[in-house]
């Protein structure tokens, strides 16, 4: 079918939740993908994080391929080979406890709220000691848990009533989250980099005020790494830039390189809040998407090696988009980059760049750009050279 045809039969027969752009992608390797005509994009973005290795990295579909073959799904009920090998990599990565395999950052979050509640009733008997802090600007999912934790007005139209226990303070605002904990708070969770919220790094300084008061109350510390987290600023985890060490993480895009998956990272104090019959996912752990989990984990099994190269690709991202005119200022750590473009809108630049051969997302009015994390320095070159003559003729 070429591009006409797929786009007729997608708004004939899906449902209109998505503003997407008159393209459609069918074809792709590293960094670039092409349309059912040839045309070739450099993708700046990686399915919003997903495409961590890119597009159809080798290894990664071979290990994928390999498990297909083999068996396709199997319920929970019994083990396999490829979610104890993912879940005993990310162990090791992270220090922490155990995993619990859901299907997407949502799902994710999901079972680390209920995590949290149960720990609290568990160790306070307190059936009130449920609520759950998070920040303003933030992003936590589309469930109706999730888009409550959510700490955007904008995410909240239409949907109400929504369900009790969430509250909201001030980012990098320590003065408002103190007033906004009380007795029955039991846990605070936050993105160390804020992505939909506009790519705004935390403080370091706040992230210690909320460590110490976690400890000092027996609060949960959620970390939400969906969008941070599996080397995309340069570490394993954005926290590990901050130097603290949360109850639970929650992981999901870039861990599966392609495939629908989310995690729930237990530390060592959270890891029994969760017993059987408590939480489940009939996908949850499925041998296929976790084959491909374990091979994007074992980029990272390499003593730092991949992680450095990340990192030294975000600087050099950063030092070539601060010589572009139109670019005010960078946001973002590693490859998780926000560009000020000062009063341009950003959807028309992204518009502009897309008609001339790049990809790139928008976060409030700021460019967003998540690259694939092996990304080739000749596809960063192009695909900077494109976008600066796309803020240029905006």
């Amino acid at each position: 079918m070429n591009s006409a045809e797929i786009k007729k039969l997608e708004d004939l027969y899906t449902a209109n939740t998505y503003a997407r752009y008159d393209v459609v992608l069918e074809s792709g390797h590293g960094a670039r993908v092409k349309d059912p005509e040839g045309r070739e994009y450099i993708d700046f973005t990686t399915g919003i994080g997903v495409n961590s290795l890119g597009y159809c990295e080798p290894g990664w579909v071979r290990a994928v391929q390999n498990q297909a073959g083999k068996v396709q799904h199997l319920s929970n009920l019994f083990y396999s080979e490829p979610g104890a090998k993912a879940a005993e990599k990310l162990v090791s990565l992270t220090g922490m406890s155990s995993v619990f395999f859901a299907n997407s950052g949502a799902e994710a979050n999901e079972g680390a709220i209920k995590a949290a509640r149960k720990y609290s009733f568990m160790n306070f008997g307190d059936i009130d000691r449920y609520r759950i802090v998070t920040l303003e600007g933030s992003f936590h999912g589309r469930t109706m848990a999730t888009i409550t934790a959510t700490g955007q007005s904008s995410f909240h139209k239409y949907f109400t009533p929504f369900l009790q226990g969430f509250d909201y303070a001030g980012i990098n605002d320590l003065d408002s989250l103190k007033k906004t904990v009380s007795d029955k708070t039991c846990a605070i969770m936050i993105e160390f980099v804020q992505g939909e919220g506009g790519v705004v790094e935390l403080e370091k300084e706040f992230v210690f005020g909320i460590a110490k008061l976690c400890e000092e109350m027996d609060i949960l510390l959620i970390a939400d790494e969906v969008q941070t987290g599996i080397g995309r600023t340069g570490k394993f985890m954005a926290y590990d830039h901050f130097g603290v060490k949360p109850d639970i993480v929650t992981v999901a895009k870039g861990i599966g390189g392609g495939l629908p998956i989310g995690c729930v990272i237990f530390g060592e104090k959270a890891k029994d809040a969760l017993g059987p019959g408590d939480h489940g996912s009939t996908y949850g752990g499925n041998p296929v998407v976790c084959a491909g989990a374990d091979y994007v984990l074992s980029k990272f099994m390499d003593g730092g090696s991949f992680l450095e190269e990340v990192s030294a690709k975000g600087d050099y991202f950063r030092e070539k988009l601060m010589k572009i005119p139109g670019v005010n200022g960078v946001s973002g750590i590693g490859l998780m980059i926000g560009i000020d473009i000062g009063e341009k809108d950003a959807k028309t630049v992204c518009a502009e760049a897309i008609k001339r051969g790049l990809l790139v997302l928008t976060a409030k009015s700021k460019i967003r750009l998540l690259p694939p994390l092996n990304i080739e320095k000749n596809d960063i070159d192009e695909g900077l050279a494109i976008l600066a003559d796309s803020i240029g003729a905006v």
